[in-house]
């Protein structure tokens, strides 16, 4: 059964480039982004993980842990995070599950028999620190993920959760946002003192409310 959108994440234990954890341990209470890689050594992952290692600066500032999955041994992990840091001039700084018993493959439904029936789709999670499923995203094996677009929803996902609103199509930090239709819009001037702009009775848009201008 794959995991759905507000669905538990599954805890589990696993062997990593940075030793032995337990995944709610190891998340506390950040967030958490786990992403999987059909194997070790191959060109598309080695320009993801890098990626992922050069951003590892932003993701700490929005309180995220990440962690990868591959289901090739820990020697071999070893072996190619010396070449991702290498050809990508980074210093992967995360862990990479060595999921050789295909045991959290498994949990979070990411080996689709249809592509592979041996490795797994690159699939990512965001999870909240309620342990909680906000995103599920999977990419066929031969296309490259855009992680900048991931530290974007992560920014939507943790504006939306404290506030009533919701973000456009393309938002970026900095611009406005829609007030959700639960909120009237008697209430959203009382909620927003920023302003609401009316455009329908069903989009309504505010200045972003956890900035200071």
């Amino acid at each position: 059964m794959s995991l759905r959108l507000g669905d538990i994440a599954p805890n589990f234990q696993a062997k990593t480039t940075a030793g032995d954890i337990d995944f709610y341990e190891y998340l506390g209470n950040s967030w958490g982004i786990l992403f999987s890689h059909p194997a070790d050594y191959t060109p598309v992952c080695t320009t993801e993980l890098g990626k992922t290692a050069l951003l590892q600066g932003e993701f700490e500032k929005r309180n995220v842990k990440v962690l990868a999955v591959s289901v090739d041994s820990l020697d071999k992990h070893v072996g190619w995070v010396n070449d991702i840091n290498e050809t990508q001039n980074c210093n992967v700084g995360f862990p990479i599950i060595a999921d050789t018993d295909r045991n959290v493959a498994t949990l979070y439904d990411m080996i689709h028999p249809n592509a592979s029936e041996t490795f797994t789709v690159r699939s990512l999670f965001v999870i909240g620190p309620d342990k909680k499923v906000k995103l599920t995203i999977t990419y066929p094996a031969s296309t490259g993920r855009n992680f900048h677009e991931v530290l974007r929803v992560i920014e939507s996902l943790q504006l939306t959760s404290g506030y009533s609103v919701a973000t456009p199509a393309d938002w970026k930090h900095g611009e406005d946002v829609i007030v959700v239709p639960a909120v009237s819009t008697e209430d959203a001037i009382k909620k927003f003192p920023k302003g609401v702009q009316v455009v329908k009775p069903y989009l309504r848009y505010t200045p972003q409310p956890n900035l200071d201008k």
